[in-house]
């Protein structure tokens, strides 16, 4: 089946047990964020559960979504940790 190129896509940062940082994609942050916490997402975060979900930003389409993952790999764990808290900043309400 092929996927439609608008289909909303995110690029998600983990929390790992270990304080480790992941960062994936995905179309569904619920079941994607279930499968790292058993195990069955990727080798990485296997050994490192549970994971916490602590940034998401949506990208409009895969490629979009695989650009933007690689961008936030090659930032510094210290970089990683200034774009969560800043998402905590602009996402707080009222």
């Amino acid at each position: 089946m092929a996927r439609s190129p608008t289909r909303t896509w995110y690029v998600y940062i983990l929390r790992c047990a270990d304080g480790s940082l992941y960062t994936g994609i995905t179309t569904d942050l619920t079941r994607r964020t279930r499968q790292h916490n058993e195990g069955t997402a990727s080798r990485y975060t296997r050994s490192r559960r549970p994971v916490k979900l602590v940034y998401q930003e949506r990208q409009r389409g895969q490629s979009a979504a695989l650009k933007r993952e690689a961008a936030i790999k090659k930032l510094t764990r210290r970089q990683k940790l200034g774009l969560i808290r800043a998402n905590r900043r602009s996402s707080r309400c009222c």
